[in-house]
């Protein structure tokens, strides 16, 4: 009898030149060329559709430069994940991060952060889709399903103790079991409400601002964000010409992506008062916890957030604890995968602090709306004072692209984390040899997109 188990890990460095029309581009990151150290896991199992073997699929998300430091950090995870039995990944998700994040060696890298952590995080998120793919439910689904002990064997509560116990993350999770078939139903009918940055990027002029602005409204979005912090004057005008575009009933909210120091962020933000904001994102430095809760205290009562480039629990934790943020994003491909993430989101439960999830960049938007979903059923029980953020664009390179309407994203039905790449658009895209790569080489400055 054939011994199922994962016979190969493949690792990709795909980017998409998007600094070519400054889409995400910000007061840190003005020429960003959105990226992907994208990871395969085979196995020798056939895939429960009769197809292909069955397999996992993860990405890395990074914005150009450095993504082939990304992919050479997940090829090194290679020896410790080729050759497992696929029970020993799928059936214990938990054991198979703790022994990744664990390892004594790779930890010397961080720990528990950094390259080497969301290497570590991409192969997880590979692992889940694999078990979700072999369940045959998506992965918001497959972990709703999961009883609430399961789910518990997933985290490591190390250095979480003082602030979330095992026992009390059991009492949260069994206190929405009663609820999940309810809420399904509910997130299948209604979707999950969204928010779209798209309109915002700093490198817009100001027409195509209020263009995009007044197009998202139309679109049903209730919430834009705008990118903030290279030059006060320039947001007072960007933020009074989105108000304008929007109305008074549809918030605004702010990024400064890390731009400042605590007192530049408090004296910064108090111009911008006038404009109703929804939360000021990243003003500061994503590991200074006692900064945050500075600016919390001196731009009060506008809401003030971070969770984008916060590197682990441990951070998430001491931001919650110091009264830090008014709300918090998390992102898929940050830190060390879904194992991390429910944790994150079982500490924001119990600290009542809301979850508008981190999305702007490729395949975020796919990953992430799993995580948020997962939350609403079988954690918090929350979506309608929150959000998913929303970019759009690069989505046809995704075999199950996101679906939105009338600004809520629609619940995923197929199988899996919806992080498969089509196999088209890895190749013309692959750096620096991929077809597109290669046109804009000999100076085609719009190559055609390319996807399955």
């Amino acid at each position: 009898m054939l011994m199922t188990k994962i016979i190969a890990l493949e690792t990709y460095d795909v980017r998409f030149p998007t600094s070519r029309e400054l889409d995400g581009s910000d007061a840190m990151n003005p020429d960003p060329d959105y990226s992907a150290a994208y990871v395969v896991l085979r196995t020798n199992a056939p895939h429960t559709d009769g197809q292909d073997a069955l397999a996992g699929y993860g990405l890395a998300f990074t914005i150009g430069r450095g993504n082939e430091v990304q992919a050479a950090a997940i090829e090194a995870l290679r020896p410790f994940v080729v050759g497992l039995e696929l029970a020993a990944v799928t059936g214990d998700l938990g054991g198979f991060a703790r022994r990744l994040v664990g390892d004594s060696q790779f930890r010397w890298l961080g720990p528990e952060k950094g390259v080497m952590h969301m290497a570590i995080g991409a192969v997880i998120n590979a692992a889940w889709d694999m078990a979700a793919r072999q369940a045959g439910k998506p992965l918001w689904r497959f972990i709703a399903d999961l009883s609430s002990e399961a789910i518990a064997d997933t985290i490591d509560f190390r250095y979480l103790s003082d602030a979330l116990t095992r026992d009390e993350a059991l009492a949260l999770l069994r206190a929405a079991e009663p609820h999940k078939q309810a809420r399904i139903a509910q997130l299948l009918a209604e979707g999950y409400p969204a928010y779209t940055t798209s309109p915002g990027w700093l490198g817009y002029s100001d027409e195509k601002l209020q263009r995009l602005a007044r197009e998202a409204v139309a679109d049903g979005f209730r919430t834009i964000k705008l990118k903030v912090g290279l030059n006060v004057e320039d947001d007072v005008r960007r933020c009074g010409l989105a108000r304008a575009a929007v109305g008074p009933d549809v918030a605004l909210a702010i990024d400064a992506n890390q731009r400042w120091d605590v007192q530049p962020a408090i004296d910064w933000l108090r111009r911008l008062d006038a404009f109703d904001i929804a939360w000021i994102e990243e003003p500061t430095s994503p590991d200074d916890v006692l900064g945050h809760a500075a600016i919390r205290r001196g731009v009060a009562p506008m809401p003030v957030s971070t969770g984008e480039h916060t590197q682990n629990r441990v951070i998430f934790k001491q931001l919650f604890q110091a009264q830090a943020v008014d709300l918090i994003q998390i992102d898929a491909a940050r830190v060390g995968g879904v194992n991390e993430n429910l944790a994150i989101l079982l500490l924001a439960a119990k600290f009542g602090v809301r979850v508008f999830p981190h999305a702007g960049g490729v395949g975020l938007c796919e990953l992430v709306q799993h995580l948020a979903m997962a939350d609403f059923v079988a954690i918090s029980g929350c979506k309608e004072d929150r959000a998913i953020e929303f970019v759009d664009h690069l989505h046809e390179h995704f075999v199950h692209p996101v679906q939105i309407r009338d600004g809520r994203y629609i619940a995923p039905t197929q199988p899996g984390f919806s992080a498969q790449m089509h196999e088209l658009s890895v190749r013309d895209y692959l750096f620096p040899g991929g077809r597109v790569w290669k046109t804009l080489a000999q100076g085609d400055l719009q190559p055609a997109a390319s996807h399955g």
